[in-house]
């Protein structure tokens, strides 16, 4: 995998009447590579698949790749929490869905699976799709179990296409745990925002990041100059959007993102149930920070 850098973790816009909005969500795709994005992941946390049935999740990760255009990878997010189901949809995803960069699969939610568990999961899974590569996503916040870092090294020997993690524990230490066990080639990048340079500079290779939907540039800027040693331009950028990045789980992700987004002109804000738009104070505090960073 030769993928580094700054990857959005995309939104998907829905229409009032609650349908996907393609004309928005293939606008945000050119916004998102013109302003200069590594990579775009569609249909993952911050896009709302746990609310997107099949036929939705396949039309929606299909339009991100084919608006992208070869122009940068995109990987498609596909998670289940019955192994079965999830290697079906995986199939589904990897030949319905030519172009695809990469698959992003987070734990197994719910069932709090043993490591043994998780490794015969995502070892399913990449057999399945293989020689797609898979990235393996591990967000026990949203999850409930913590994928370790031995896990993760037993899952890179033993499928070749599992190439990347996305270490969304908030543990530093483990993201070092997982740079330093892991074979040179493999990718660790952040699941955090606001890690993003403490992992790049323990040896991550990016950030899978949701603030890069409302400031696509700014946040690649960081990411790139910090890949490149240019820790003064970095840090300055991570100072600049450092509420940002806190304001985006003021209420839960993504419906922050979607309100400022919507602030921008970018897209509505609706919302698939059980997720609600945010509260009013919540959207003054929005409101306030998007212009002082001078989003609006």
């Amino acid at each position: 995998m030769e993928t580094t850098g700054c990857g959005t973790a995309l939104v998907t816009p829905f229409r009032e009447d609650g349908a996907i909005d393609e004309v928005a969500l293939k606008a945000l795709v050119n916004w998102q590579i013109e302003s200069g994005v590594d990579f775009i992941v569609a249909c993952g946390s911050t896009g709302e698949a746990a609310t997107l049935d099949e036929q939705e999740w396949l039309r929606a990760v299909r339009l991100v790749v084919e608006a992208a255009a070869g122009r940068v990878p995109v990987w498609g997010g596909c998670s289940h929490n019955a192994t079965r189901e999830l290697v079906r949809k995986a199939r589904l995803l990897a030949e319905q869905v030519p172009g695809l960069a990469a698959v992003l699969s987070s734990n197994p939610y719910y069932n709090k699976p043993s490591q043994e568990g998780q490794y015969q999961h995502f070892l399913a899974l990449a057999q399945a799709v293989a020689p797609l590569p898979v990235c393996v996503y591990n967000v026990p916040g949203r999850t409930g179990v913590n994928l370790a870092p031995t896990t993760v090294v037993r899952l890179a020997a033993a499928a070749p296409n599992i190439l990347a993690v996305k270490e969304a524990s908030g543990k530093l230490e483990q993201i070092a745990e997982l740079v330093h066990l892991l074979p040179a080639g493999f990718r660790v990048f952040s699941g955090d925002d606001g890690l993003a340079l403490a992992a790049i500079g323990v040896g991550a290779s990016g950030l899978i990041s949701v603030a890069s939907n409302e400031a696509p540039a700014e946040v690649g800027r960081m990411v790139r100059a910090a890949l490149a040693n240019d820790w003064a331009e970095a840090r300055a950028l991570d100072r600049r959007y450092a509420q940002l990045f806190e304001a985006n789980f003021w209420e839960s992700n993504p419906a922050p993102v979607k309100t400022l987004l919507a602030m921008m002109g970018k897209c509505g804000e609706t919302l698939r149930l059980p997720l609600v738009p945010p509260t009013e104070p919540t959207r003054a505090r929005l409101k306030a920070l998007a212009e002082g960073l001078h989003l609006l």
